[in-house]
């Protein structure tokens, strides 16, 4: 009575863990506005599974199991599906230029690379850096192009 509700649990347990390693496994498909998502899929059938054993132990009618398992995984499943569209929308992606701020070379910047940090909002950690002149360790910097995470400083 109970192999059903352990059976989808545990896949519902594996599908969780692929989406939370390997990103959500339905992304590329793009359906609905993220209304087929593989975490929420899985948070759905790990309840089915949970929700299933547990009420089965209450010694209930195995037709009454199975309604409760349903109503609560679909709770679940839409819970988890709004949540992931609000924190979805709620990210854009899209890194803050940092053309414009100065900050100081960390190590010897050349046109082959190097480090600086940057003053600026956001800026806890230091960024690679490149220049078309050597720029010295410890001299200030700015940038001039921000291209993915490295930017091009000039001195000054």
């Amino acid at each position: 009575m109970l192999l059903p509700f352990l059976i989808v649990g545990g896949i519902g347990l594996v599908l969780l863990v692929i989406s939370l390693v390997l990103g959500d496994i339905f992304d590329h498909l793009e359906i609905g506005d993220g209304a087929l998502s593989g975490t929420a899929l899985a948070v759905g059938m790990v309840v089915f599974g949970a929700s299933g054993a547990l009420v089965a132990s209450m010694g209930l009618e195995i037709v009454w199991v199975y309604v409760l398992s349903i109503v609560l995984a679909a709770v679940a499943y839409l819970l988890c599906v709004l949540a992931i569209r609000n924190l979805t929308r709620s990210s854009d992606g899209v890194p803050a230029s940092a053309v414009g701020l100065s900050g100081v070379a960390r190590s010897d910047v050349t046109t082959a690379g190097g480090e600086v940090s940057l003053d600026g909002p956001g800026e806890l950690e230091r960024r690679l850096a490149y220049s078309d002149e050597p720029i010295a360790e410890g001299a200030r910097v700015r940038v001039v192009e921000h291209a993915g995470s490295r930017v091009k400083v000039v001195a000054g």
